[in-house]
């Protein structure tokens, strides 16, 4: 087993910029190198505006902060996208003695356009001075379950309580290209199991709760859906007078949570009068990070074969 001393967690994130400055290089980063169009730099950076930036970096700096204290392990954090960079990180770990790491994506559902893109990064070019275990995907670990389960649960009977009714309920996900799942990729099923279990798990009837997808990218082809438009609309058509949002597949609150959701949503909804509540993300959940240390634990308890 490997020694405590030298084990550490590695999480993966995403990453966000923090100034209207940085949102050009942050985009540059997003999509490889590709310029975008100056009209749609200045919508994107309106959107991190409106919501007073994006949380996601200061939240996945506090869930790495309680997952160390709960396990007495040195936990790292690198961002994909943005700062700190996934190969400066790797390199402080290097440095400071570093032998072997339990690496999560903080995305429990597996995508080569998410989670894929987050392997290669860290295993660059092969020449990492240490081994890592990396987790695939966590979208069924029941503590992730239950701490979705509970967020919902409390917002729902809050919601239920204005509406004077019922609400149904629309869990999402980020979409992903439609070429990626007719290719084998597992994410549309894992969105789903989730979906299916937190529904199990907070007693949802199976005709009170649907899946779709939201924050469709403008390439690569089709993405998958339903979108959270078309949804809403067939809710609205079915007699709803309100709905409420579950995001299971973010695990903090960022641009996708509260614009798409909070102001985007909530507008579309108002148009077609009905309301919209959500549930609140897990962002520093200890249930979460009760997840989050079970998994490593399961990890280090065994004598693997190296991965790297």
């Amino acid at each position: 087993m490997t020694s405590a001393r030298k084990t550490a967690v590695l999480l993966l994130a995403h990453g966000s910029p923090e100034s209207p400055e940085e949102i050009p290089e942050y985009l540059e980063r997003v999509t490889s190198g590709r310029t975008l169009p100056p009209r749609v730099v200045e919508e994107i950076t309106q959107r991190y505006q409106l919501v007073g930036f994006s949380h996601l970096t200061s939240w996945t700096m506090k869930q790495r902060d309680q997952l160390a204290r709960e396990l007495d392990l040195p936990v790292y954090c690198g961002m994909r996208n943005w700062k700190p960079f996934i190969g400066e990180v790797l390199k402080k770990m290097a440095a400071d003695g570093v032998d072997h790491a339990v690496v999560i994506c903080l995305a429990p559902h597996n995508s080569r356009t998410s989670i894929g893109l987050y392997r290669r990064a860290v295993e660059g070019d092969g020449k990492l001075p240490f081994t890592f275990d990396f987790i695939e995907s966590w979208h069924d670990q029941p503590l992730l379950v239950e701490a979705f389960a509970e967020r919902l649960a409390a917002g729902r009977e809050a919601a239920c309580g204005e509406a004077g009714c019922e609400l149904p309920v629309i869990f999402t996900a980020h979409s992903v290209p439609e070429r990626t799942i007719t290719e084998g990729d597992p994410y549309q099923q894992q969105a789903q199991r989730t979906a299916e279990l937190v529904a199990r798990k907070t007693g949802l009837k199976a005709d009170g709760w649907t899946l779709a997808f939201q924050s469709q990218g403008m390439s690569g082809g089709p993405w998958i859906g339903p979108s959270v438009e078309e949804t809403i609309t067939r809710v609205r058509k079915q007699g709803a007078t309100g709905v409420f949002i579950d995001p299971i597949g973010f695990l903090c609150d960022h641009v996708e949570v509260l614009y798409d959701i909070d102001i985007v949503f909530r507008q579309f909804a108002d148009k077609l009068g009905m309301r919209l509540w959500r549930a609140e993300s897990l962002n520093d959940s200890p249930t979460l990070i009760a997840a989050l240390a079970e998994m490593t634990r399961w990890y280090l308890r065994l004598e693997r074969t190296p991965s790297a």
